[in-house]
């Protein structure tokens, strides 16, 4: 680890050692020591689903209302495959660090993510501090809206032709008015989205944050190109007076000197500060 580095891991570690809450803001790098696929840009994508490299499809095609209406089976093999794949990966270390401080310093911890995979769930987190801004591949909503409610996919095992990167079995049905349902996630062109679920985990976090006074940020792998994480972030700062602590291996710049940039992976950057 070079001296440059090294400085930046000491003061992060001074930054935590200070602070009265811990708020994590995830991106889909968070994801990546996890095993996870990296969706950043076509070549990425494409080289998780050759099958779509194939077609011609780019992620913003696929991740669509449109794509579960013009071919619902190759719509939800992606999706499908993906349910799948979140199902049967276990959250990396990561996640344990970012928990265990929190929990043997005594101080509250929010989680706020783009990432729709449910993994700091299943890590422990505490769902009712878990804010998940783009929805979650775990709950279902009708795809033409005839109701404001939306339900758990518990129950939906898809059988995906990797191949082909389309759904043998099924495709799950709306619950109140049999049409196609598809996973409760803010899409491309998305006007059907229904974000109930999501506003009000929202509305949770004011109570706490209202409460605090040194909060730290720990961002880890949110990117510029979708940066719904990054505006949280930069929220924090300024309505909160929180400092910023971001890693990233590719845009690691912060606003101003008093918070800490860090050019790495998520899990590298959180076991040299632990």
């Amino acid at each position: 680890m070079n001296e440059e580095l090294q400085n930046q891991i000491n003061r992060a570690a001074q930054l935590i050692d200070q602070t009265d809450c811990l708020v994590i803001a995830a991106g889909a790098g968070m994801g990546v020591d996890s095993g996870l696929p990296d969706f950043r840009g076509s070549d990425g994508f494409w080289k998780a689903y050759p099958a779509l490299r194939e077609a011609g499809l780019e992620f913003s095609r696929i991740a669509s209302p449109n794509s579960f209406r013009t071919f619902p089976q190759r719509a939800w093999g992606f999706y499908g495959h993906r349910l799948a794949l979140y199902r049967n990966t276990a959250p990396h270390r990561g996640y344990a660090i970012l928990k265990r401080w929190s929990e043997q310093m005594g101080i509250p911890c929010s989680v706020f993510t783009s990432n729709v995979d449910g993994q700091f769930q299943k890590a422990g987190f505490d769902p009712a501090n878990i804010v998940e801004c783009h929805g979650s591949i775990h709950h279902l909503q009708c795809l033409d809206k005839c109701a404001t409610q939306i339900w758990d996919v518990n129950g939906f095992y898809p059988i995906v032709d990797e191949a082909r990167c389309e759904l043998v079995n099924e495709v799950p049905r709306c619950l109140y008015c049999d049409s196609i349902a598809r996973p409760n996630i803010l899409m491309f062109s998305d006007w059907e989205w229904i974000d109930e679920r999501t506003g009000q985990q929202s509305r949770r976090q004011p109570s706490l944050f209202d409460r605090i006074q040194r909060p730290i940020v720990i961002e880890l792998g949110a990117g510029t190109a979708i940066p719904s994480v990054r505006h949280f972030s930069h929220r924090m700062i300024q309505y909160h007076g929180a400092r910023l602590i971001r890693i990233n291996p590719l845009e690691c710049e912060v606003p101003n000197t008093m918070d800490v940039g860090i050019k790495t992976g998520a899990l590298d950057a959180l076991e040299a500060i632990d």
